[in-house]
């Protein structure tokens, strides 16, 4: 049989919850087009139900997630790195399809994004040392701060940036050992649904991100709602959409990052990596004092 003559297999996006690939409960999908219009994909709608599962899943691995070691979170998001340098010609690919960009200049987000995972395993087994230290008290005791992850958090996707503002908004989260429920760009999901493949095999831990893909509006209104969610990033909801998320996560003092302008190929810095980390300062008393007079 000649190449011409044989049937393309075309590919099945669907959600990726709980380390898991499942379609929408409510089995709607919704069209995908390029920059031109024209169809690329079906992407599946989610609903309610997907984003309460969602935060089933992450809640569920935040424990194990966020009582990891520093260093073995930072193995994990390099291994991520390796395995989309290994699948980078796909990526290349949905991202020149999403953002209407020439194979050279995609290369160039998609080589960038990789990159950016790196950063990020690199900064896990730091961040602890920039954010917390010893503080000088009055008295004989030790003093001591130190970062610990916000719980379950909600991102919304940028929706211009694909595949790097998406990897921009997702890596830091789980870095500091957050888990995360990401609601993908609305017009360009594809990257993103193909990052979950990626994540499901580099040794990452079911339920640590989750991706969702489908109208933001729908999807994270009940997660900007849900109870069991601790934070919520709007970089991808707009001023309308953003205002009335943030006064639905007022109900359980969600901790919010408000939308804003953000070059994502510019140097992210820990902005980021320290917008959902809360501070536990612990006091310890000294010890008694010997007969120098020094204390330990």
């Amino acid at each position: 049989m000649s190449e011409s003559s044989r049937l393309s297999v075309f590919k099945t996006y669907k959600l990726f919850v709980g380390g898991k690939f499942p379609r929408s409960e409510s089995g709607r999908v919704y069209e995908v087009t390029d920059s031109k219009g024209e169809w690329l994909a079906n992407a599946p709608l989610s609903s309610r139900k997907d984003a309460r599962d969602a935060v089933a899943a992450a809640r569920k691995a935040f424990g194990p997630w966020s009582g990891a070691t520093a260093y073995n979170r930072g193995q994990i998001l390099y291994r991520i790195a390796e395995m989309l340098e290994g699948r980078r010609g796909q990526f290349v690919g949905e991202v020149a399809d999403a953002e209407g960009l020439s194979k050279s200049k995609a290369a160039a987000v998609v080589d960038a994004a990789i990159d950016r995972w790196v950063w990020y395993a690199g900064w896990t087994d730091k961040i602890g040392q920039i954010v917390g230290g010893a503080n000088p008290v009055a008295g004989p005791f030790f003093n001591l701060s130190t970062p610990e992850p916000t719980g379950v958090v909600t991102v919304l996707a940028p929706q211009e940036s694909s595949f790097l503002g998406l990897v921009s908004v997702v890596a830091p989260v789980i870095a500091t050992g957050n888990t995360v429920i990401v609601v993908a760009s609305e017009k360009a999901p594809l990257p993103a649904l193909s990052l979950g493949e990626v994540l499901a095999t580099s040794d990452l831990p079911g339920g640590v991100v989750n991706v969702l893909s489908g109208r933001t509006a729908e999807i994270a209104t009940p997660l900007a709602a849900h109870q069991d969610v601790n934070a919520i990033d709007l970089t991808g909801a707009d001023d309308v959409l953003a205002k009335e998320l943030e006064i639905a996560a007022a109900d359980n003092l969600k901790r919010v990052l408000r939308p804003q302008a953000v070059d994502f190929s510019a140097d992210p810095g820990t902005q980021r990596l320290t917008a959902f980390l809360e501070t536990k300062t612990v006091w310890h008393p000294t010890g008694s004092l010997g007969a120098s007079g020094s204390a330990y």
